[in-house]
């Protein structure tokens, strides 16, 4: 809990002792984004490739020193980022990116997962094909409301115990990684985190609802409904395969830790709060304005998450087997990751006159549009296999960085990049945060989970040809 706190305060500290100077305009100090090689993306792809192969071919090194590890990487683009263009555009740059994106993203993440571990689904039902299919439905609109970590990691164990007397049940877990953990979380900012970067970056809240929902229907629709095909015959073919003893039987099923319900609708209280909310305040920290609501914004949601902790039994914390870990190592890896995109996004900021511009010209076409299929694929693509949040950013930069252009004018193109940035997140294990988890969690419990390659198997049958369809229909 006071972790996500202590390392941004750690961050800013740190920095701004290394790169002390006056309180300037951020314009001052902007980074020549024109004028820098792609060496200085090193970093962040470095650490990307880093978070992408650490858990699967060095996992023991990884898992007691990824923090190190990231912070190798992070002083890999700050101190020549220093040398290069002097302390004070170093420092500005980095602040800019700690307080007003990094810090608002971590207690956001921190509180969803903080007030939703406090809510315990307790009881068992059977999992029939159409008991799955709802659990699924109501875990993927969950997901907009608590964040896919939230409603996977209240949803996984029950899911996981209404299958655990069935031969064939990794299929279930497969498809709730596909639609919970990752299709669900696209209405809303609070869905997933490159949603909640964008609303950072000035998207309004309900843009992404009214934007992505047709999209989301149909995708979300067509991989519920090619789940329960498969589970009806798979059910049907378990039918005269030996029977296995349920090891938690069939009770009512309740609902504990109800008084987290209005801390969650406190959290998005307080989202809309700022969006609505403009009183004209600012602070100055290091050039870098930090706005009132914003900062009211954050306490609200912080109070919330302590106030979970006071009102939440723990023992229905330790039935979900609830924990810091989690949430901490995101923490750790996003400070990284949102200091070692600054030059990327410097970079990104000078389009065509910037080194980066073979890939302008990829997602650009001959007319000098934005070609929207482009972007939902590309997007989509590194999603899979870099983390969905700062590849949003990358690719929203890429398409001009202008929220209000962007919400306009390219809503098509901003669309793209929402969906293929949430969606396709679910192709592999490492696309976004809670794939791994579930996987882990259903390993423990049992259940024969698909390796790397064999969920990619499954994603590329399944995804793929759904995702096609969609983007020709909605993008092309």
């Amino acid at each position: 809990m006071r972790f996500a706190a202590a390392l941004t305060a750690g961050a800013v500290v740190a920095v701004a002792t290394l790169f002390p100077g006056t309180v300037l305009a951020a314009e001052a100090h902007e980074l020549p984004g024109e004028t820098m090689s792609l060496w200085w993306a090193l970093p962040f792809a470095g650490l990307l490739l880093s978070i992408a192969t650490g858990p699967l071919l060095f996992h023991l090194v990884w898992e007691h020193h990824y923090g190190k590890i990231t912070l190798f990487w992070a002083a890999l683009a700050v101190v020549p980022l220093a040398l290069a263009f002097g302390m004070a555009s170093a420092a500005e740059a980095v602040l800019h990116a700690l307080l007003t994106e990094y810090m608002s993203f971590i207690i956001l993440l921190f509180a969803l997962f903080t007030i939703s571990g406090g809510i315990l689904v307790a009881g068992n039902i059977h999992g029939t094909p159409l008991v799955n299919a709802g659990l699924l439905l109501i875990g993927a609109m969950l997901a907009s409301v608590i964040g896919t970590t939230g409603a996977s990691m209240i949803l996984i164990r029950p899911i996981l115990r209404a299958n655990d007397n069935r031969p064939f049940n990794a299929h279930v877990v497969i498809f709730f990684i596909f639609l919970v953990s990752n299709i669900g979380g696209s209405l809303t900012p609070l869905g997933d985190p490159p949603l909640f970067v964008g609303f950072l970056r000035g998207v309004d809240f309900f843009w992404t609802t009214t934007n992505l929902y047709q999209v989301t229907l149909f995708v979300g629709g067509l991989v519920l409904a090619v789940f329960l095909a498969m589970d009806i015959i798979l059910h049907h073919r378990e039918a005269g395969a030996p029977k296995i003893k349920d090891p938690t039987p069939d009770t009512k099923v309740r609902i504990r830790g109800l008084a987290n319900f209005p801390l969650l609708a406190g959290v998005i209280g307080a989202i809309l709060l700022s969006a609505t909310w403009k009183p004209g305040v600012a602070f100055s920290v290091q050039g870098v304005s930090l706005e009132l609501q914003n900062l009211v914004r954050d306490a609200i949601i912080l109070a919330l998450a302590f106030l979970s902790l006071g009102v939440s039994s723990k023992s229905h914390r330790q039935a979900n087997n609830f924990h810091w870990e989690p949430i901490s190592e995101v923490a750790k890896l996003f400070a990284g990751i949102f200091i070692c995109i600054v030059p990327v996004i410097a970079i990104l900021r000078a389009g065509p006159d910037g080194a980066l511009a073979p890939l302008v010209s990829l997602v650009t076409s001959p007319t000098g549009e934005p070609n929207d299929l482009a972007y939902f694929w590309m997007t989509g693509a590194l999603s899979s296999f870099l983390d969905n949040a700062p590849t949003y950013l990358v690719f929203f930069e890429l398409a001009g960085g202008d929220p209000q252009h962007l919400m306009t004018t390219f809503a098509s193109t901003l669309a793209a990049i929402s969906a293929g940035a949430v969606f396709m997140g679910a192709n592999t294990y490492i696309g976004n945060a809670p794939n791994f988890m579930v996987y882990a969690i259903a390993r423990h419990r049992g259940v024969k989970m698909p390796g790397f390659f064999g969920y990619m198997a499954w994603s590329g049958a399944v995804l793929i040809p759904i995702f096609l369809i969609a983007g020709f229909l909605f993008f092309g």
